[in-house]
């Protein structure tokens, strides 16, 4: 079995397509291409639909994904429990994260790391709370930070902080303009949400059930930059945490108020994979995500222009 394949397969499976597999893994579509179709032929039969958009896995494609992803998972895990033996952190430490919490843990994690450990590399899977959970359940990744969701066990999340939920709406926004604005005043007014499957749309909607006001969502996106280019544009609010704005805020692009009566705290959490030990690597980037998401501020410095 050629591992390298293998993990080729994988990409393009992830992926969807052959030029994106090539994006992610810095090499020519060819050259993707060229793996692929040699890899089909150490099977004996296709493992991928070509369609006009992309690829999708046939049959025996999708028979062979799971034992190819657990026996690249269980080399990269070899290779680096081996280095490991000698007390070196190195190798590939897969971490999902929320789009929302991405800025700016992912770019001072990579630093820190780059100084701390060069042996190591990192691999960042943004997705929703949905798909993070489903990632660490399956070992898809090594740990992902996320919002506890309600009845999540303690035991497979450890928490890192709580974070407050605001209004976002565009510059010049009048129900944005004060620090604060009451959970009562999102009745009836137009936001963009997540989807159904969202843990803060769930929030959102009981404390509405709870308060009997209405939600009013005029639009379902799970894109955080879909989300914030809508409300940048008027008519229209979403609920995010400040982490999640605080750029726009800071250039003046979009207004955010803390949400009160009652103020929405959600409980930022680290969670890790039971599928396979963590690799000494894994475990020093667990323990420095938890450093910096302890420090994080929990009002950043937007600096925003006077209201």
């Amino acid at each position: 079995m050629d591992l390298n394949k293998a993990r080729i397969f994988l990409q393009v499976a992830a992926s969807g397509s052959l030029s994106r597999a090539a994006v992610h893994l810095d090499t020519q579509q060819s050259v993707v291409s060229r793996a692929i179709t040699s890899f089909e032929r150490d099977f004996g039969a296709p493992l991928f639909h070509r369609t006009g958009r992309g690829v999708t896995l046939t049959e025996l494609g999708e028979r062979v994904f799971p034992g190819l992803r657990s026996l690249v998972q269980q080399a990269d895990q070899l290779g680096s429990e081996i280095r490991g033996a000698a007390g070196v952190p190195a190798g590939d430490v897969r971490v999902g994260v929320l789009p929302s919490m991405s800025h700016p843990l992912v770019s001072q994690l990579y630093r820190v790391v780059r100084e701390r450990f060069p042996g190591l590399r990192l691999r960042i899977h943004e997705g929703s709370g949905g798909q993070l959970a489903e990632w660490v359940a399956s070992g898809t990744v090594d740990m992902a930070v996320l919002f506890r969701a309600s009845g999540m066990p303690r035991d497979d999340a450890a928490s890192l902080r709580q974070v407050s939920m605001y209004l976002v709406g565009s510059a010049g926004d009048a129900l944005t303009k004060p620090a604060t604005v009451s959970f009562a005043k999102l009745d009836g007014i137009a936001l963009v949400l997540p989807g159904a499957r969202s843990g803060l749309r769930a929030v959102l909607e009981q404390l509405a059930q709870r308060k009997r006001i209405s939600l009013n969502i005029a639009m379902e996106a799970d894109s955080l930059s879909v989300q914030k280019d809508v409300v940048a544009g008027g008519g229209a609010h979403t609920v995010l945490a400040i982490q999640a704005v605080h750029r726009e805020v800071r250039d003046g692009r979009l207004q955010a108020a803390r949400i009160t009566s009652p103020a929405i705290e959600r409980t930022l959490a680290l969670s890790t994979t039971k599928q396979h030990p963590l690799t000494l690597g894994a475990r020093e980037v667990a323990l420095l995500i938890r450093q910096l998401v302890e420090k994080m501020p929990a009002v950043p410095d937007v600096q925003a222009p006077p209201r």
